[in-house]
């Protein structure tokens, strides 16, 4: 898988002492086409600006309505390391909404058995984000809805203010690679990372299998 930072160098051929470019059988030069450099620079900005477009679309107005389903976490960052030590570790969610409302069931992995928690919080000042019972909040940074979301969990405990950067996919298997990119790309400065395990909780949420504890 590719991310940021990911670099390939490319090595121009040089001519053999011994041949010139108009000998026969002599390598040639290896200079760029400018008509075919600009039309790769045309193909890359486009498949920027378009990606560009849909993340600011996803920021500034979020569709709950499209959110809703099942999301299984793949990776966390944080820059505070009792974060991302915590035993009781979430697989999966599944979300519902209404109005401006957002029911969310958490599928967690503790030390190995399968727990699920339902909270509902209402979205605040920001579209996107929102405030949940216990002093957490919710915030959706990123998403495409149909393969990958990114969120900003906040929370207290213990007297201490938590942040967490939480990357999400539809799928079970796929950890969707324009997903992951946009991820790490936002998460760049934030020091630790930690990639989530799979298990067996949020395939039971998906499924809707018995074998969860909880509401």
């Amino acid at each position: 898988m590719l991310v940021p930072g990911d670099c390939t160098r490319l090595h121009a051929r040089t001519l053999s002492p011994n041949k010139s470019p108009g000998a026969a059988g002599a390598e040639l030069p290896t200079s760029p086409d400018p008509a075919m450099e600009a039309r790769l620079l045309r193909a890359v900005l486009g498949i920027f600006l378009v990606f560009r477009a849909q993340v600011e679309a996803a920021m500034v107005d979020l569709d709950l309505q499209k959110l809703v389903g099942f999301w299984r976490e793949v990776g966390l960052a944080s820059d505070q390391n009792l974060a991302l030590k915590a035993p009781k570790r979430v697989e999966g969610l599944f979300l519902t909404a209404s109005g401006s409302d957002l029911t969310v069931k958490a599928a967690y992995n503790n030390s190995g058995s399968c727990e699920t928690e339902k909270i509902v919080g209402s979205e605040i000042d920001i579209s996107g984000k929102f405030a949940f019972p216990g002093h957490r909040e919710i915030h959706v940074l990123d998403t495409d809805y149909s393969g990958y979301a990114i969120l900003r969990v906040s929370l207290r405990w213990q007297g201490r203010d938590f942040h967490v950067f939480k990357y999400f996919t539809r799928s079970l298997e796929d950890d969707d690679p324009l997903g992951f990119w946009r991820f790490r790309e936002l998460t760049a400065d934030t020091g630790l990372y930690l990639a989530a395990r799979h298990g067996e909780c949020a395939k039971l949420l998906k499924e809707g299998l018995q074998g969860l504890s909880g509401p």
